[in-house]
């Protein structure tokens, strides 16, 4: 049985409109993820937008809680259902139905779709709600009604705002699984497993505390996917399910281990993530070192490194990618697009992790020896309450790319706690920046309340794909904090909405436009506000609510329009060139250049970016006509135009094509033809993150000004080397200096240093000062001639000092013995205990740390 599509049709049956799951990214900028099924209809219960023509919905909603408030990802693997990626089911009332029709619609799918056993059902309402629990009692036995207080049966959005009671559906699994106090209804143990929660929205909260009835009361429900797949299968464990064992099962056949649930946690964890990484690289999400694409690159981390527990020594999550696609791919079509360039993804991050992490684990447990042997453990059961050091933390983190979470799962089962304040104190500068970067997607939302505007006036009208200036009827304005002003008086800046407008919004990587209201105001920039188009003005002359303005837009759009079309058609020949798993993966268009990133998993080659810029320029050449086409989305689709995963579209898109060169869909304003283009210059190729690749171009007059920069550059070259040949003249160069060179290294040979060695307990030890050549391999050359050594040597360059150590086949730390020595320098520095680095700042100092160093090393070996 596929309960999803059951779910979405019996709710069909009962006229709800069936929503597609929203991207994982939420229009909402509070949030990191979608974490709860009601999210995308967030702004519809609080009154943002106004209500749909249809006040039903239903939807399996994907959401990800690997952040913030909701965090589940120190339970997942070890618990029987806790994930950081699952689904939501959920039918919600838009103050339509209430109480009765959704108890009613939950008890008849539960005992008449997916026949639950009547026997195994248990409910619990509100303390207080005598209404739910009468409505309950048509289908469940008082006996198993139970009602608990606010702390399991009441929900609220915030502090204010839309709140009430629920009810939670609960299903019991047998006596056999009950292991104590929280196996209980509202419990945390595995008996009584809460299947779907009923939220009446029925209060408004005010600051005080007070709750006033809302007007008209919602109905928000959201049920497990992954647990009512399990109970349905006979499962005690999600885990167990036909959703998770295909991937576990390919970890056995990698591995070569057999899974057992006692000790499986680490299979668990790697089934888990690699369906987070999946949905989230497919959405565009990608790995970073702040916001989503750091959560994102800290899960994966975090399942290759239970991948090692189980014996892998090379990148395997991304031979799992598969198993996940045949089990999703059906409900989620783009999985099975981007799945090749996704695995390509994996891999790279992967390869690089496994470089680092066996030198990460070796850090941790030596910290781990250090700090149990701070404490007599022979004296005591265990080390509990002893502090693994923030600082090794800090530098798992900052030099071998271990997250917190995954030093502190290490942790776990060696009873020891983390110097957590330490670790956060030294992490302080990271997680500001990372906090700034978790912004979510959509509509700029950032300040103000727009309800009451959009219910006014609803959304004005956009005429600038045929007009670059048109007349409008201010109908709002508000200040530079986003407060309603009737006027606005000159010096002042604000936002207006006008009736009428020709001024772009920025949306889709296109920058807003800016211009002039005619006498009025210099217009700075243009922004979407729930549908709402305002522009930022800055006042020459006192503006109010009801003046006619004439709004024109600034030259510059002709620019960025040349630099949008620019990046469909090299959207389409990237597409041609490397294959069909580019995916647009960011974009920004401007009027002085365009930026375009995508997935691939290397750099381009010389010979791909010629291939590319001649073939965009071929078709500016062409000469091809702009078509603009309003059409069903559907219709859109068979057309083969592209669409942007996440990008929100209605039943109706705007399709924007270059006969056979392009064809997208796109909301954004283009040229007539290709021709306007102008010349098409890749300026520059890059790599952003694991496979994802940058292209940065310009057109039009920016291609002229780069061309007319490299004109000068050339000028200035030919005057460098004296020869109106530049190559010729660069090879003159090139001779001198390999002459040079030569020159160099026989003087630097002819000069002999002399290295002297004293002998300690069978060590050689060398403490030298090196005049001339590399310190680091001078010291692998003492290893290859000495079977055990301890050498420090030093040189001067200008003010300062270079430090190297080298330890072999002693008991001797080259770390410790240059962190001992680097100080008397003024300087600083660290490294393995084979071999260390440092500088020093105080040249005047090297006798003394040259005494010092023979007499620190003297001691260790003695």
């Amino acid at each position: 049985m596929d309960i999803r599509e059951e779910y979405l049709k019996y709710f069909e049956s009962k006229n709800h409109e069936r929503v597609a799951s929203a991207p994982l990214v939420p229009e909402d900028a509070t949030l990191l993820f979608n974490n709860a099924g009601m999210v995308p209809f967030k702004s519809i219960f609080t009154g943002e937008v106004p209500r749909p023509t249809n006040p039903r919905a239903s939807s399996c909603q994907t959401c990800l809680r690997a952040g913030g408030k909701h965090n589940d990802l120190e339970n997942v693997g070890h618990t029987a259902r806790h994930h950081t990626f699952f689904e939501m089911l959920g039918n919600f009332s838009f103050g339509d139905y209430f109480k009765e029709e959704a108890i009613d619609y939950a008890w008849e799918f539960l005992t008449e779709v997916i026949k639950l056993p009547v026997d195994k059902l248990w409910v619990t309402v509100h303390e207080s709600d005598d209404e739910a629990e009468k409505l309950w009692k048509k289908h469940v036995p008082a006996d198993k009604i139970l009602r608990l207080g606010d702390a399991d049966n009441f929900w609220s959005m915030g502090d204010t705002g839309a709140c009430g009671p629920c009810s939670e559906i609960f299903y019991d699994q047998g006596e056999e699984h009950f292991n104590g106090k929280e196996d209980y209804l509202g419990g945390e143990g595995d008996r009584f497993l809460e299947i779907w929660n009923l939220v009446f929205m029925q209060y408004d909260k005010s600051s005080d505390g007070s709750m006033t009835p809302l007007p008209k009361p919602s109905i928000d429900t959201g049920m497990g996917l992954e647990r009512v797949v399990a109970i349905k299968e006979g499962k005690r464990s999600n885990y167990d399910s036909s959703l998770f064992m295909p991937i576990i099962n390919k970890v056995q056949t990698l591995i070569g281990k057999e899974y057992k649930y006692a000790t499986g946690a680490s299979y668990r964890v790697i089934a888990d993530h690699i369906r987070t990484a999946l949905f989230l690289l497919a959405q565009g999400i990608n790995f970073s070192n702040e916001g989503r694409g750091y959560v994102l690159r800290r899960i994966l981390r975090r399942a290759v490194r239970h991948g090692y527990l189980l014996g892998f020594r090379e990148a395997f999550m991304y031979k799992l990618v598969d198993s996940v696609v045949e089990i999703m791919g059906g409900e989620y079509d783009y999985l099975i697009t981007k799945a090749n360039v996704v695995k390509e993804q994996i891999q790279l991050e992967e390869a690089r992790f496994f470089k680092t992490i066996e030198s990460g684990i070796e850090l941790f447990e030596e910290e781990l020896k250090n700090t149990k042997d701070k404490v007599n453990v022979e004296d005591r059961e265990s080390t509990l309450g002893y502090i693994f050091s923030g600082e090794v933390a800090f530098k798992l983190y900052d030099t071998f790319g271990f997250p917190l979470d995954l030093t502190e799962d290490m942790l776990k089962g060696k009873n020891l706690d983390l110097d957590s304040a330490k670790f956060e104190e030294l992490m302080l500068e990271q997680r500001t920046r990372a906090k700034a970067a978790w912004k979510g997607s959509g509509d700029s939302q950032a300040h103000g309340d727009f309800k009451e505007l959009l219910e006014k006036f609803a959304e004005n009208t956009f005429v600038g794909y045929e007009f670059l200036a048109h007349s409008g009827e201010v109908l709002a304005l508000l200040d530079a904090q986003f407060k309603h002003a009737d006027i606005l008086q000159v010096g002042e800046s604000g936002w207006v909405l006008l009736d009428t407008t020709p001024f772009y919004a920025e949306s889709g990587g296109q920058m807003g436009d800016s211009g002039e209201l005619e006498g009025f105001a210099k217009v700075e920039d243009t922004r979407k506000f729930f549908g709402l188009n305002l522009s930022q003005i800055t006042l020459s002359k006192t503006l109010k609510v009801g003046d006619v303005v004439e709004a024109t837009v600034d030259i510059s759009r002709t620019e960025i329009i040349k630099h949008h079309s620019a990046t469909h058609l090299l959207h389409a020949i990237l597409y041609d060139v490397l294959g069909e798993h580019i995916s647009q993966a960011g974009s920004l268009v401007e009027d002085k250049r365009l930026r375009f990133d995508f997935s691939h998993p290397k750099a381009l080659t010389h010979e791909e970016l010629v291939e590319i810029e001649t073939r965009v320029n071929r078709d500016v050449l062409r000469a091809i006509p702009a078509k603009t086409e309003v059409m069903c989305i559907e219709d859109a689709k068979k057309s083969g135009a592209k669409a942007q995963f996440g990008e929100k579209y209605g039943d109706e898109v705007r399709v924007v094509s270059f006969s056979d060169a392009s064809v997208e869909f796109c909301g954004g304003v283009h040229v007539d033809n290709s021709a306007n283009i102008g010349s098409f210059i890749i300026t520059k190729e890059s790599g952003v993150s694991a496979g994802v690749r940058r292209i940065e171009a310009v057109v039009g007059h920016a291609a002229y000004e780069h061309f007319c920069e490299q004109r000068v550059m050339i000028k200035r070259v030919e005057a460098e080397v004296k020869n109106l040949d530049i190559m010729a003249g660069i090879s003159r160069l090139k001779s001198n200096i390999i002459e040079l060179k030569t020159e160099l290294k026989e003087s630097l040979e002819s000069v002999k240093v002399e290295i002297t060695s004293n002998e300690v307990n069978g060590v050689a030890v060398v403490v030298e000062e090196l005049p001339s050549g590399d310190i680091k391999e001078k010291i692998d050359e003492l290893k290859n001639q000495n079977e055990k050594l301890c050498a420090m040597l030093f040189q001067v360059k200008g003010d300062k000092v270079l430090i190297a150590a080298g330890v072999k086949g002693a008991d001797a730390k080259a770390g410790d013995w240059i962190k001992k020595i680097a100080p008397i320098l003024g300087g600083g520095g660290g490294g393995r205990p084979d071999f260390a680095q440092a500088g020093g700042k105080d040249k005047t100092k090297l006798p003394d740390a040259k005494t010092q160093a023979l007499a620190y090393i003297t001691e260790v070996l003695s």
